[in-house]
């Protein structure tokens, strides 16, 4: 069994209590790994090493091209050690082997490679007045970061934090979540080995109100609060950080609408929709869970929606062969059981899918829905979607935007003037025409409403992780 201790300082550390929780395997719901269960000590212990690295440590000081050299580092360490970080999410959280080794663990170097050449290669701004005074920008770190990382993707997520984070000159503080906790360990060694100064990159384990993310979120030495998770979550950590009017950046929940318009391309648009619902059982925040499909094309989309849906391979998520693998947790198992226990109350049906042995789900497509059902207005994260028709683009969009959420939405049309009215007319932070999950970190990610404050990606993250400075100076 794996014992994962806390790291700060570039040092193993155990909880000073000796206190530990399990790591389960959702495959087997056996314990695999024990981690340090962490408090008001280690979190104190992780910020003041933090917080020195930034006063008084070198990583600060540093050019963008000499942290780019360390950060470049760490994503060959994460490309060398591909296979074992694979592994390790896909034992910590069940996702399918295939997804780990070809999709996760590469955006997690590639995450550092991106800003640590985007940051050395920023441009800041000059406004000359006149003959007498010059103005110019300086963007400085701000200071030390807390980093509040979800179970989905255990370390591409924390990555996607950690990279601008340390490119732009921060130390980190990073709690994964309790129910992944093994490869962001593994992570902050590698980053060690890969010549990060101590103190700049530090991990707490632990739970969250009361515990390990309620300290830092409310600890006077933290500057930043990054933060993705459920929604009620992203408001007690604001409520909490506003006592200290620390910068929040939170990517919350969601509820993705899917509209599939009468001149889809059909085949396109249901592979596309299986990977929008399907993807990761379901257990992801921009899942397409909400789908709309034109009257006139209904029963053709369907047929073969729900054809490929039955299709797809339910199993042991380090077969590469299995598509879908078990719900991250029992108690998250419980919680999506719940929402197919509605059936009775809100009379809907459901096509194919449902509970399945262990805690697997198999893909779960319902019908005969509505938006006023809870099926349809929270957060299942879950391989379950719910299917409605629509007869006009007014509706369509009407039906998409009636939600709190508003993180991500997809349209499929082959008429060019529609994926432009309809893309401006969605409340959402991404809209995907004909595709899905498509990123580019130069772009900005996050969402309106219920789905979270701010933005990360290219000049936006700068914008967080740095603080503007003008200096003029008379010449």
């Amino acid at each position: 069994m794996k014992k994962i201790p806390h790291f700060i300082n570039n040092r193993p550390v155990n909880s000073q209590d000796g206190r530990t929780f399990d790591s389960v395997n959702p495959a087997t719901q056996e314990v695999w790994a024990q981690a340090a269960h962490g408090g008001k000590v280690e979190s104190d212990a992780a910020v003041s090493a933090a917080r020195k690295a930034f006063d008084e440590g070198p990583w600060p000081k540093m050019t963008a091209g000499e942290r780019a050299k360390i950060l470049h580092n760490l994503a060959d360490l994460v490309e060398k050690h591909l296979e074992e970080l694979a592994e390790i999410d896909t034992t910590d959280m069940g996702k399918p082997i295939t997804q780990s080794k070809t999709k996760d663990i590469p955006r997690v170097s590639d995450n550092f490679r991106f800003f640590a050449d985007y940051v050395k290669l920023s441009e800041n701004e000059s406004f000359p007045m006149n003959e007498k005074f010059h103005i110019y920008t300086r963007y400085e770190p701000v200071g030390v970061t807390a980093a509040i990382s979800p179970w989905n993707f255990p370390m591409m997520l924390a990555s996607w934090k950690i990279a601008p984070a340390l490119a732009y000159g921060n130390t980190v503080v990073l709690k994964p979540a309790e129910q992944t906790p093994v490869s962001c360990y593994r992570m902050a060694e590698l980053a060690a080995e890969a010549g990060m100064p101590e103190g700049v990159l530090n991990v707490v384990h632990g739970f969250g109100p009361g515990e390990v993310g309620e300290h830092l979120t409310i600890h006077p030495e933290v500057d930043l609060v990054t933060f993705t998770g459920e929604s009620n979550t992203g408001r007690a950590i604001m409520e909490a950080a506003s006592s200290t009017l620390k910068g929040i950046s939170f990517e919350l929940g969601g509820k993705g609408a899917n509209i599939v318009f009468e001149d889809a391309d059909i085949d396109d648009a249901v592979d596309w929709s299986i990977k929008a619902i399907f993807t990761n059982a379901g257990q992801v925040c921009l899942a397409g869970s909400r789908l709309y499909v034109h009257q006139n094309i209904y029963e053709d989309f369907m047929e073969l929606f729900l054809k490929k849906s039955k299709q797809m391979v339910v199993g042991d998520p380090i077969d590469p062969k299995t598509e879908i693998g078990p719900l991250a947790s029992e108690e998250h198992y419980n919680k999506v059981v719940s929402y197919l226990d509605l059936q009775t109350e809100e009379k809907f049906n459901v096509m194919t899918g449902g509970k399945s042995e262990g805690w697997w789900i198999k893909p779960t497509i319902l019908t005969d829905v509505n938006n006023k059902m809870r099926v349809c207005k929270e957060e299942i994260f879950g391989p379950i979607v719910g299917v409605q028709i629509f007869e006009t683009e007014e509706e369509a969009v009407k039906l998409a935007n009636d939600t709190n959420y508003g993180l991500n939405a997809m349209l499929f049309t082959e008429n060019v003037r529609r994926a432009h009215r309809v893309s401006g007319q969605l409340n959402a932070g991404t809209v995907w025409v004909n595709c899905f999950f498509v990123r580019d970190l130069r772009a900005p990610f996050g969402g309106f409403g219920d789905s979270g404050i701010g933005r990360e990606g290219g000049k936006y993250s700068k914008d967080f992780f740095t603080e503007p400075k003008a200096v003029v100076m008379k010449l």
